[in-house]
């Protein structure tokens, strides 16, 4: 029997919008639309993973996952008249770049959908969700810290991390940004001894946190931004990477200081916001992050353990 070998297929590297953003013009969009030599296009966020090739677990659905399905055959259909490689979907937050993908798994697929409860509540109070059939489509809450089988051989579990709940639930009023809970997780993977984060959104690296990923193998972490105003100073928003509920990579407050003391074996962003200077192959901010040694995410990047 051949052993199981840990797989994670990147389908988005992008934040909401993608890259380019359809309607923006900021200097790494202009870029793209001028051309410029090295600027890809990037998808919305989620990635695939598998530990036998055949069955593979979607984490988030993103908005552009048919486009993502078709640009990546193994997650193309391979047995009978109907078939799918995807048999379970989990999702990290209600947030429309993580949810709105699911209406393209709409046609009498059997496949579980994994979330916590906090999460699966808020497709159940929208009744275009309504569309997965349940006699398909599983609902299956999550406890959080309470280990299950995402797929045969891989245990996953979730775990708070500093978020907010999706902006369309905002209101009105103050919006705690780093609240812990059930609205913002993370997800730790094991399989064949090897220990995986998939973390897209966070809002700061707390103690608990830092302990937690200590010694992992791999680990997929928010890269919204590269400095915490820059969507402010490019004019082209008027939130801070903080107000969004998202760690920003540099400043003493930020990802890359804040792993320098943690031990990983492989470290990747994801989740990269349209404005992000890394998303230029020629940019000083890329090459910071790449000498504390981060990943760039790109779509269809491939990661076996």
């Amino acid at each position: 029997m051949t052993a199981s070998r840990f797989r994670a297929l990147v389908l988005g590297a992008a934040a909401g919008g993608g890259f380019p953003q359809w309607n923006c013009n900021c200097a790494n969009c202009a870029a793209f639309w001028a051309g410029e030599e090295g600027v890809e296009a990037l998808s919305q966020s989620s990635i695939a993973v598998t530990v036998d090739g055949e069955n593979w677990a979607l984490l988030n659905a993103s908005p552009d996952l048919r486009g993502q399905i078709l640009a990546n055959p193994a997650m193309h259909p391979k047995h009978g008249k109907r078939h799918s490689p995807l048999v379970s979907v989990l999702l990290t937050n209600g947030d429309l770049d993580h949810t709105a993908g699911l209406l393209t798994l709409r046609e009498k697929q059997s496949y579980n959908l994994f979330g916590t409860g906090e999460i699966l509540s808020v497709l159940e109070a929208n009744p275009v969700f309504e569309a997965l059939d349940p006699a398909f489509v599983s609902r299956i809450p999550i406890v959080l810290d309470k280990p299950f089988d995402l797929l045969p051989g891989l245990t996953a579990s979730l775990f708070a991390v500093p978020g907010k709940v999706p902006l369309f639930l905002e209101g009105d009023g103050p919006v705690q940004t780093d609240m812990q809970g059930e609205f913002t997780v993370g997800v730790e993977m094991r399989a064949d001894g090897r220990r995986i984060y998939y973390i897209p959104g966070c809002a700061r690296m707390t103690p608990d946190l830092a302990a937690r990923i200590g010694g992992a193998d791999l680990i997929f972490f928010d890269g919204t931004l590269f400095e915490d105003d820059e969507m402010i100073r490019m004019g082209v928003g008027q939130k801070t990477g903080a107000r969004m509920g998202h760690i920003s990579m540099a400043g003493p407050d930020g990802s890359i200081a804040a792993f320098r003391d943690i031990e990983i074996g492989r470290k990747v962003f994801l989740h990269i916001n349209n404005t992000n200077p890394v998303l230029r192959p020629d940019a000083e901010e890329r090459r910071i992050v790449e000498n504390a040694g981060w990943t760039v995410a790109r779509d269809g990047m491939e990661i076996s353990l």
